[in-house]
């Protein structure tokens, strides 16, 4: 029965693929996916890449419709980076609860208080909070970004954690948003002194998303892609890894020999996994939902993106 099963799926994915391919070229799309989305979508996507990467690729492609295969905001960012593109993504519900936990009016008050500090958010965010940024920054270049602006005070939204690792390498004084990824924050000290003793010749990568004291017992700390790197350029031949799930797909393409252990069954984000194959050629079918960001917030959004590729 379960055989049975598996081959209609497995068939049902193979027309699913072909129906893809026919509607790319028809609409003269690209599917854009993260690191962290199912391996379905990350075996059909055009580009696969972190949160920077994406930004990138959605700046420079000649495609008219991007798909955009992540959470709203990553939607957002891609429009607003190539407003004259049709950008949609398979299911508007596919949110981000850190990029909720700041909001405008909070931003307002805070930079009221500090007025010579410079806003640095982070891409996790929405189109409203960026336009009132100064530059924004992902988990790969943060620390780069932080140090490139000119005041000695920086306003950091909206992810604690990734502002205190941010911290620990800059001399700026911080002032830092109360956010946190709910996924990465549930890790803890005890889930990787756990997994270290069953795997104890495994190195521990982890992301700076994860709370301060996880982060210190990592072998290696780093963006999602600079984990990637690592893991596949290390002679070490065994990993505990502290970030989402997806992320198993290009470490396991990238490396086949070596063994990939998660540091906890949690670390699975729920937003990112609300995208299907099944959804993906269903939103370019009908060409819905559409991302949409006023004119006037994308206008000043985009400074800070922008200012954000600018960092080398």
């Amino acid at each position: 029965m379960e055989t049975l099963a598996l081959e209609r799926k497995q068939e049902q994915n193979r027309q699913l693929r072909e129906r893809l391919m026919e509607l790319k070229k028809e609409r003269n799309a690209i599917v854009l996916a993260h690191y962290y989305q199912r391996d379905e979508i990350q075996e059909v996507a055009d580009f696969r890449g972190d949160s920077f990467l994406l930004a990138q690729k959605a700046a420079q492609t000649d495609a008219e419709v991007i798909v955009f295969c992540g959470v709203h905001f990553m939607g957002e960012s891609a429009k607003i980076l190539a407003p004259n593109k049709t950008v949609i993504i398979p299911d508007e519900r596919a949110g981000c609860p850190m990029a909720d936990m700041v909001n405008v009016d909070g931003l307002r008050k805070l930079k009221a208080q500090h007025p010579n500090a410079t806003v640095v958010t982070y891409i996790n965010s929405s189109a409203d909070v960026k336009a009132e940024t100064d530059i924004c920054c992902t988990s790969a270049n943060a620390v780069k970004v932080v140090n490139s602006v000119e005041s000695d005070e920086v306003i950091w939204v909206p992810d604690k954690n990734l502002g205190h690792y941010v911290q620990q390498h800059t001399d700026k004084k911080m002032i830092i948003w109360e956010g946190y990824c709910n996924t990465h924050d549930m890790l803890t000290v005890k889930d990787v002194e756990e997994m270290k003793a069953k795997h104890p010749n495994a190195q521990f990568v982890v992301h700076p998303e994860c709370r301060p004291e996880v982060v210190a017992l990592g072998d290696f700390v780093g963006s999602t892609t600079a984990i990637i790197k690592y893991c596949k350029e290390s002679p070490c031949q065994e990993f505990i890894v502290g970030t989402e799930d997806g992320t198993g797909y290009q470490l396991r393409l990238d490396s086949p020999n070596k063994q990939f252990h998660f540091a906890s069954k949690y670390l699975v984000c729920p937003n990112m996994k609300v995208n299907n194959l099944k959804k993906l050629v269903k939103c370019l079918e009908t060409m819905q939902p559409q991302i949409y960001v006023p004119p006037h917030i994308a206008d000043q959004a985009r400074q800070s993106l922008e200012r954000m590729l600018l960092v080398k």
